[in-house]
């Protein structure tokens, strides 16, 4: 059954407020839909799982892959409380939706004290000069496992 973005939309800002509220983390929900069903529901988990990576978005892209029994979100719909964070972009790409649909903005979010500016700001630094140092070490042997990749002929590209 078809609902319209905004019912998605509120679903995903209740997500926030229970979430909030259960003192499982910061205020953000996230909801997948595909095909007019909700696949995969998400609120921030980062404080009752002691997982940094447990934001709405990441724990949404986690029940929709797992419902559908597949790696990629084709065809699906990310509806999420608030515009997703550098981490959260970047699993939101990596499993390809459709389309993503967002409430407050990243301004709001620093606003009351999540703020990720600070993550783009280091990404433009030489990794050398980062507040966490970046150093590659052991890049032949690790370049081995990558020629290995290449010669596998059953490896699955994605």
């Amino acid at each position: 059954m078809e609902q319209n973005h905004e019912f998605y939309m509120r679903m995903a800002i209740e997500l926030s407020r229970n979430g909030m509220v259960q003192g499982k983390g910061g205020p953000f929900g996230c909801v997948i839909v595909k095909d007019g069903n909700v696949i995969g529901k998400g609120s921030n988990s980062v404080l009752l799982t002691n997982d940094p990576t447990a934001h709405a978005e990441i724990m949404a892209i986690r029940d929709a892959c797992k419902n559908l029994g597949h790696f990629q979100l084709d065809g699906c719909e990310l509806y999420t409380s608030c515009e997703p964070c550098p981490m959260c972009m970047g699993a939101i790409y990596w499993a390809r939706p459709s389309r993503v649909f967002y409430a407050n903005t990243k301004m709001d979010a620093a606003e009351i004290g999540f703020d990720d500016d600070f993550i783009y700001q280091e990404l433009e630094l030489p990794k050398a000069n980062r507040k966490i140092p970046f150093e590659q070490i052991s890049q032949i042997e690790a370049k081995k496992v990558f020629q290995d990749w290449l010669k596998k002929e059953n490896k699955n590209l994605y």
